[in-house]
């Protein structure tokens, strides 16, 4: 069995910071090491050089990159937005869509299946995340309002079925009609509900988490907030993910869609513990282009990119980032001050746990699956580990 042991390194665990190093037989973390690791007879030796070691980045909600959106329907449009954001550092992937028609995704489950098997040393991929078309109309940002619709049981069980497991979240405004009845469906089929674009109110946030809608999709992103009415106010979705403590979030952390100080008020009122880092990320994410197309090129809508994100061509509304996951660390622990051990622990373990896939990723942990990354004070990656193999960034 093959064996690395990396040297001289700054380990990110998921509650500090230690100098040390680590084993790793074949594509599993064979040990830890405080201080300097003891010889290990024909381990290949990699030297940090006092860098950063930290798991892989998990990506909760990302639409492409690369020029390709996984809407596009094809396994080599899969592989493009995941090379690209491999060699950012994430290693684990939930492809997610748009509302579109439902032909369109059953194209995406299966260039899902085929690019998995294309992939080789490529992030991992657990399946997907389905964002609509079972939203709010007065919330759904830059979704297609065409596709907008209520729940229908039969079109939702039928993409369940085809999907075989291939389905492991889906964002539903869950104040719509038929919503709780779909969260109960989709908890019993091993797939997370997720409160998303959505117009609720407390008590139908509260109602929903009884229906097993437990996450939130890109907090204060295509959401309700406090409303008055007859001098008396309302909570929305906003601050309901607040006040029910068990509601874990989700924030789309480029720096743009929310500010670093409004990042940090989430982190110190929800805690790492219960808040992801997300980039939403568009086709366009690590190109230099002024305009691009959300979904699928055959049906997407265009948007521009300017000041460092996606916006609706009118720029009332922005329409998704180009960040990477390098870059969502990097705002949050040096614009938004939250210390490096917790802006990594929610691109990864935190994530892990709320997609249920902890136990095997998301920490740097003997038994786990070696998704290691190599980076510097300015989050630079420099060496990508997949499954214990190491990935060629210049390929």
């Amino acid at each position: 069995m093959l064996k690395k042991l990396i040297v001289n390194g700054r380990i990110l665990l998921p509650q500090r910071i230690i100098h040390g190093g680590i084993l790793v037989e074949g594509d599993r973390i064979a040990a830890v090491y405080p201080g300097i690791p003891p010889d290990i007879e024909g381990a290949e030796i990699i030297d940090a050089g006092g860098k950063y070691v930290s798991p892989g980045f998990i990506e909760l909600h990302a639409h492409g990159a690369g020029g390709s959106d996984f809407m596009d329907g094809t396994p080599e449009a899969f592989l493009s937005a995941c090379r690209t954001h491999l060699v950012h550092g994430t290693t684990t992937i939930y492809p997610t869509t748009l509302s579109a028609g439902f032909e369109e995704m059953y194209q995406v489950i299966d260039s899902l299946r085929k690019a998995r098997k294309l992939l080789g040393c490529g992030p991992y991929l657990p399946g997907l995340h389905l964002e609509g078309p079972y939203f709010s109309m007065e919330q759904r940002g830059a979704q297609d309002p065409r596709y907008i619709k209520n729940p229908d049981p039969q079109e939702y069980r039928e993409i369940v079925a085809y999907a075989q497991g291939d389905i492991k979240r889906w964002s539903v405004a869950p104040e719509l009609d038929g919503a709780l009845e779909m969260g109960d469906y989709l908890d019993a089929h091993g797939i997370l509900p997720s409160i998303g674009h959505s117009n609720g109110e407390y008590a139908q946030v509260k109602e929903a988490m009884a229906h097993h809608y437990t996450h939130v999709t890109h907090l204060y992103s295509g959401m309700s907030t406090i409303v008055r009415r007859g001098g008396f106010r309302f909570l929305g979705v906003v601050e309901s993910s607040y006040a029910l403590e068990d509601l874990t979030v989700e924030v789309i952390g480029d720096g743009c869609h929310i500010p670093p100080e409004l990042l940090r008020m989430v982190y110190r009122l929800k805690g790492p513990d219960k808040t992801c880092l997300i980039t939403d990320s568009l086709r366009c994410t690590g190109q230099d282009v002024t305009e691009t197309i959300t979904g699928s090129r055959e049906n997407g809508q265009r948007v521009i990119i300017e000041d460092g994100v996606a916006k609706l061509p009118d720029r009332t509304a922005f329409a998704g980032s180009i960040a990477t996951g390098d870059r969502l660390v990097r705002v949050a622990n040096q614009l938004a001050g939250i210390p490096l051990e917790d802006s990594v622990r929610m691109l990864t373990l935190t994530p892990a746990q709320i997609m249920g896939i902890g136990n095997e990723r998301g920490s740097l942990e003997a038994g786990k699956i070696a998704d290691i990354l190599i980076f510097d004070e300015e989050i630079h990656i420099s060496r990508v580990f997949c499954g214990g193999k190491e990935v060629d960034l210049a390929g």
